[in-house]
């Protein structure tokens, strides 16, 4: 056998034995949504003897950090200004930015930030810190990605969510009872948030 036959036969293993060059995956940078207040909402409902009265915070601002293609990894954070309550009643509502509810004067914002995102799908599970009245609770919202569009060049992303807390947790407990026994209101606070955001240009 020569030479040059063996360095044929052997040439094979001689490509075999070299190390593999594998390319490293590329990580895709996730992007901030800015909430657009004009198309998004923070909306309540809490039980008032024998109805629920709902109401809504007109004055709020945060951002989703997302790729739309990985949700888990995102996170979300908003501001609630806690004065922009609205019933559609102002005596109750002066009532509510009173000590005995938010107590606007002492705690001018409530927050939510996000500690992790559960995703099946489009539907989430995003467990976070509310703030409200000074008391930090966990928290979790159950919603899902409502969709992407783009409007005047700018991309758009949608999201639901829910959640109900009991207020008395956050230190609200005040209330009134009722005639005929019971009291005037609820304990649970059922929560809809409603989301808008809009891609933030990069630097």
């Amino acid at each position: 056998m020569t030479l040059g036959t063996l360095a044929i036969l052997l040439f094979p293993f001689a490509i075999a034995a070299e190390p593999a060059v594998v390319a490293a995956p590329t990580e895709v940078a996730p992007i901030t949504w800015n909430i657009d207040q004009a198309h998004s909402s923070v909306t309540f409902r809490i039980r008032h003897l024998v109805s629920r009265v709902a109401g809504s915070f007109n004055q709020f601002k945060g951002a989703v950090v997302t790729d739309p293609a990985n949700l888990a990894g995102g996170s979300v954070q908003v501001e609630i200004q806690t004065a922009s309550i609205d019933t559609n009643n102002e005596r109750r509502d002066t009532h509510l930015r009173s000590a005995d509810f938010l107590d606007v004067e002492k705690f001018s914002t409530m927050t939510f930030r996000s500690t992790r995102v559960e995703t099946t799908g489009r539907n989430l599970r995003v467990h976070g810190t509310l703030t409200m009245h000074g008391v930090s609770r966990p928290v979790v919202l159950t919603g899902e990605m409502t969709g992407m569009g783009g409007a005047a060049g700018k991309r758009r992303i949608g999201f639901e969510a829910t959640t109900t807390v009991n207020r008395k947790d956050f230190g609200v407990e005040w209330n009134r009872a009722a005639e005929g026994g019971g009291m005037m209101l609820g304990d649970d606070v059922e929560i809809h948030i409603n989301v808008e955001a809009v891609e933030q240009a990069a630097a």
